[in-house]
């Protein structure tokens, strides 16, 4: 499995529709709006890391209003509910 994060930026005239046309792209597992120099950031989660640049070039940087992005691509993966899973085994 391949998680990466993608960070947007768009277009001014499409931040009200960007963030539901993100979250709708296969692949895409959640899309957040943020503040920052970046619009949004999308969460991927993909089965092979062949998939990523065809997520990223070929949907995501096609998308009306999305004027330029930035992936970066997880190592490891750590969340508080994978935690809790681990240190709850047998109680």
């Amino acid at each position: 499995m391949t998680h990466a994060i993608v960070l947007i930026q768009a277009e001014r005239s499409s931040l009200a529709v960007l963030g539901g046309e993100l979250a709708d792209v296969d692949g895409v597992a959640e899309a957040y709006s943020v503040t920052g120099d970046w619009d949004f950031a999308a969460i991927l989660r993909l089965r092979t890391q062949d998939q990523l640049a065809q997520v990223v070039t070929a949907k995501i940087s096609q998308l009306p209003g999305v004027v330029k992005t930035q992936t970066m691509v997880a190592f490891e993966v750590y969340s508080r509910h994978d935690l809790e899973a681990l240190f709850s085994v047998g109680q």
